[in-house]
């Protein structure tokens, strides 16, 4: 991800060093109050283990971008996606439903008076079918109605969000806004809310011109892991999809109906590539 002076808050980087920064929670506190539209004030977060120990067939182990709980013993999971990620519900559903079997075993399974727990997801791009940038989901009957609070989803893509400056009101547009514009936009247009103390503190930790030398590293460093496991995960992906291509012209050559250039506009692949896979698939027998 491209930087100027200020570091996008999207980043790795700039995520921990915002929302998980556990020395100075001011910034998370208001943020989460305004991603859950809470009128009372977060006046404490405690910061928890943010993984969960091979819960899949696998054994894989899942983690979360971040975990905490507030002062009234409410949990929060904070998951951040900057790529399309069109299952991410479901992953969202994996790790509350985790949180809140958690949560009922510390109790002894007593159902009773178990803590709110909110699953927060902050999506660069667009997921969902619905119109708004933010959307809280909770249990509903079939016309609406609330069954139940106590788990509660709550998304925000940033890829709807186009309120300008003059239009910001609320902690919450204000949150996204700098979410979104915050490393494109120059010191020169620098909007008045973002003096406002918890967002002041926050951006003073994306501002690469206060980093002291070993920030300077720290960030250089993190950045560069970034781009080897972007990098690496986009050569899975290109080996993923030259299989099925492969795979794909391998059927239909068996089949013995198409010709050779009817399978490369059918897969959507070359000539070359169709008689290559012929080729491998008769030095085989």
């Amino acid at each position: 991800m491209e930087t100027g002076v200020y570091i996008p808050i999207i980043s790795d980087y700039g995520f921990k060093a915002t929302f998980g920064n556990e020395a100075d929670s001011l910034f998370l506190r208001t943020a989460l109050q305004a991603l859950i539209k809470s009128d009372t004030p977060i006046r404490e977060a405690h910061f928890d283990k943010n993984a969960f120990e091979a819960l899949t067939i696998d054994s894989r182990s899942g983690i979360f971008d971040l975990a905490c709980t507030d002062e009234n013993g409410s949990q929060f999971i904070v998951e951040m996606q900057l790529g399309l990620a069109p299952h991410f519900v479901q992953r969202m559903k994996f790790y509350a439903l985790h949180k809140f079997n958690t949560v009922v075993e510390r109790g002894e399974f007593d159902y009773a008076n178990l803590p709110k727990i909110y699953a927060i997801a902050i999506l660069a791009k667009s997921i969902l079918p619905t119109a708004h940038f933010h959307t809280v989901a909770n249990l509903r009957s079939e016309s609406g109605e609330i069954i139940d609070t106590q788990l509660t989803f709550i998304t925000v893509e940033l890829a709807k969000f186009n309120k300008q400056v003059a239009e910001i009101e609320t902690d919450l547009e204000k949150l996204v806004y700098t979410m979104k514009t915050l490393h494109t936009t120059e010191p020169t247009q620098y909007p008045a809310f973002w003096n406002e103390e918890w967002l002041k503190r926050a951006i003073d930790e994306l501002d690469t011109r206060k980093m002291t030398p070993e920030e300077r590293a720290h960030f250089a460093r993190v950045t560069a892991a970034n781009a080897e496991a972007v990098k690496a995960e986009k050569q899975k992906i290109q080996e993923v999809k030259l299989e099925v291509q492969m795979n794909a012209v391998a059927n239909l050559l068996g089949l013995n109906t198409l010709t050779v250039e009817q399978i490369a506009n059918a897969i959507g692949v070359s000539i070359d590539f169709v008689v290559e896979v012929q080729k491998t698939n008769t030095d085989k027998l």
